[in-house]
């Protein structure tokens, strides 16, 4: 199999047709051996019975039907995990990413020496001030943050290679940054093509601006994944030595003076620097088995999918 093109959707049901056939038309025309894996994730709409009536005439379609929405993450990890394709290419159905950049952007990976080449909606038909400014902030963020530069993180239309995706581990809401968890597995070879942008034709977006506040608290903890994600005793066990070496000091500071010192002072307990050093002492070994509970759990962790599939489209 030459190409997969993996296609998340929710309540998609006007658009499924027209893109399918965009899809056809286009990639017929060509020598490419392709599948088409469609997952629903959890649509009420007539999403799923469209789907089933175009897969009766077309042999190289798969489907995946959740048991419920999960989220466009574990839509794309499905996908991956049923792709064959030597490329992967993903898309939405919403009709707004073209088809026509299918073919380029699998070139750049079949041809080239990309892991991953990312869409660049550079003139997008959304609204200004509750997508675009947002999503610009957003992406400046994350240029910033993982050092990859990207003019457009969150784009639906990527290539990848087969490796890459079957590499990555995706966690909800992770699907904004596939760039960044590629290039901490050792897929530094990350670039980026200008793609066509199309306004909305069918329903409204399924997104709010709220996506963008949780993109960023995403990026928080993708960026502490990042550093200590394989090793959190090396950053909860450092911050807890260092705390527990300040309560450390103080207890034996508050021991000399009381023995050696000033033997007819205030008793230990009356003094501030007692609290400070059992504050201290107390919270750093909090830190410290934080850190070694991580280490546990990481090391005895079985990964699993996040998701339920309650019926599939499979030719095999």
């Amino acid at each position: 199999m030459d190409l997969s093109i993996v296609i998340p959707l929710y309540n998609e049901g006007e658009s499924i047709n027209e893109l399918n056939s965009s899809i056809n038309s286009i990639l017929n025309k060509s020598d490419i051996k392709f599948e088409l894996i469609y997952v629903d994730d959890g649509s009420t709409d007539n999403s799923w019975k469209n789907l089933l009536e175009i897969s009766k005439n077309q042999s190289n379609i798969y489907a995946y039907r959740f048991l419920k929405n999960y989220g466009k993450s574990m839509a794309l990890s499905a996908g991956f995990n049923k792709s064959n394709g030597k490329v992967v290419v993903t898309m939405d159905a919403d009709l707004q990413d073209d088809p026509n950049e299918i073919l380029p952007l699998y070139k750049m990976i079949f041809d080239g020496d990309n892991d991953i080449v990312s869409g660049w909606k550079k003139k997008r038909y959304d609204s200004i001030i509750f997508k675009n400014i947002p999503s610009k902030l957003f992406n400046w963020a994350a240029r910033k943050a993982s050092g990859i530069r990207l003019n457009d993180f969150n784009c639906g239309i990527k290539a990848y290679k087969s490796s890459v995706v079957k590499q990555i581990e995706l966690t909800d809401g992770m699907h904004r940054y596939i760039p960044v968890l590629a290039k901490n597995c050792g897929f530094n070879n990350i670039t980026e093509k200008v793609v066509k942008h199309h306004p909305r034709k069918y329903g409204k977006t399924k997104y709010g601006i709220d996506r963008f506040l949780k993109g960023f608290l995403d990026l928080i903890t993708l960026s502490f994944i990042q550093r200590f994600g394989k090793r959190p005793m090396h950053f909860f066990g450092l911050f807890g030595t260092l705390i527990l070496l300040v309560g450390f000091v103080f207890s034996v500071y508050l021991g000399i003076d009381k023995l050696f010192i000033n033997k007819s002072g205030r008793l230990i307990t009356e003094r501030p620097e007692f609290f400070i050093s059992l504050a201290t002492m107390i919270i750093g070994l909090q830190f410290f088995l934080a850190g070694f509970l991580g280490e546990i759990i990481l090391r005895t962790r079985k990964r699993k999918n996040n998701y339920i599939i309650k019926e599939e489209i499979s030719k095999n």
